[in-house]
């Protein structure tokens, strides 16, 4: 399941990746975010927490993500990537190919540092 959550004074969605993605997990966060989008002109940021990445459950959660990513990119400010995952700079290359906002990689043990940076824009 994906925990999410909108720190909703701040402007910032946070996403914690447990265990692989699945279609469900995109059609909550995207009512929620709609929901908060409606009353907002954007996301100041995004932070993606995970230890390791967890992969997609199959590929309708694959493409789930990928359509949410269309349909937000454009809404949101600055992506935080935390986490020591072999495949974050693969990851943070591909987000800065689809996404508009600005990216940083921050290790995992530095979540605080990387909610700051977000919370700088």
């Amino acid at each position: 399941m994906l925990e999410y959550t909108i720190m909703k004074p701040e402007g910032i969605l946070v996403l914690k990746p447990n265990v692989a993605l699945s279609q469900e997990d995109f059609v909550g966060l995207s009512a929620s975010v709609d929901a908060y989008l409606a009353d907002h002109d954007s996301l100041h940021g995004v932070l993606i927490q995970s230890e390791s990445f967890p992969g997609w459950e199959s590929f309708a959660g694959f493409t789930a993500h990928m359509r949410f990513v269309r349909d937000h990119q454009q809404m949101i400010e600055r992506l935080a990537l935390v986490t020591d995952s072999a495949v974050a700079p693969v990851a943070e290359a591909v987000a800065r190919h689809f996404a508009a906002a600005e990216i940083r990689r921050f290790p995992f043990a530095e979540h605080e540092k990387a909610l700051s940076w977000l919370k700088s824009s």
